[in-house]
């Protein structure tokens, strides 16, 4: 009896190591899946904040036109030349002209955004001029990273290699005027009893994307409207 038992304890040694190899292999088979799901999620949701990020913007651009462009010299409107901004830009959907803090001579801040942030918007055919044009208050593209890492003037060096780290990712905006809305300010006056008054507005209507740069490109677009009164 013994001797039939020989070697088979060696046998389903080998049988549980290789279960176990087995089991070993799928974990972390699964664990680098998840970790990679992770890493995507994240860069999701960094592109989606400056998504937001490129809206704000778009909206910061034509409140300055309405209440008057701010001077960063003297840091103070100049109400004179208060305006509700016109579409007076014939644009064609490349942010290639329309970079702000960065351009093709620094490798690791350049992008080539063509027209991601446009291609985003189906409704924008609504708006097409002849010849292939958009007509537009105003488009810009930024780097975000750039963008923070200059507002760190007095920020540390790691500080600053944080910052570098965002260098992938953009922030783009144009703003098209759609036309007369009704406004309602709230309180016309000051008296009891006063109630909102209704004006005539102007509506624009911003578009904003985040973009990410890699071998999987990431596009959040988003859009708003605002109405300024007339």
């Amino acid at each position: 009896m013994k001797k039939n038992e020989q070697g088979f304890a060696l046998v389903l040694s080998l049988v549980l190591m290789l279960a176990m190899s087995l089991m070993g292999g799928a974990l972390i088979v699964i664990s680098a899946g998840d970790h990679q799901s992770n890493n995507k999620s994240d860069e999701y949701q960094q592109t989606f904040y400056i998504a937001e990020t490129a809206l704000i913007e778009g909206e910061k651009y034509v409140l300055n036109q309405f209440l008057g462009p701010w001077s960063t010299s003297n840091h103070v409107r100049d109400t004179s030349k208060r305006n509700l901004p016109a579409n007076n830009t014939q644009w064609n959907g490349n942010m290639a002209n329309y970079r702000i803090n960065y351009n093709s001579s620094n490798s690791s801040l350049y992008y080539n955004t063509e027209n991601f942030c446009a291609n985003s918007f189906k409704d924008l055919d609504k708006v097409r001029l002849s010849g292939n044009f958009y007509d537009v208050v105003a488009a810009q593209s930024w780097n975000f990273g750039k963008l923070v890492r200059d507002s760190f003037n007095s920020a540390t060096n790691d500080e600053r290699k944080e910052a570098e780290k965002l260098y992938n990712y953009f922030y783009e905006f144009f703003v098209i005027r759609i036309g007369a809305a009704p406004f309602r300010g709230t309180g016309s006056s000051v008296k009891k009893g006063s109630t909102d008054k209704g004006n005539d507005g102007m509506a624009y209507r911003i578009y904003g994307c985040g973009l990410k740069k890699g071998s999987e490109r990431m596009v959040v677009a988003l859009e708003s409207v605002i109405v300024l009164p007339k």
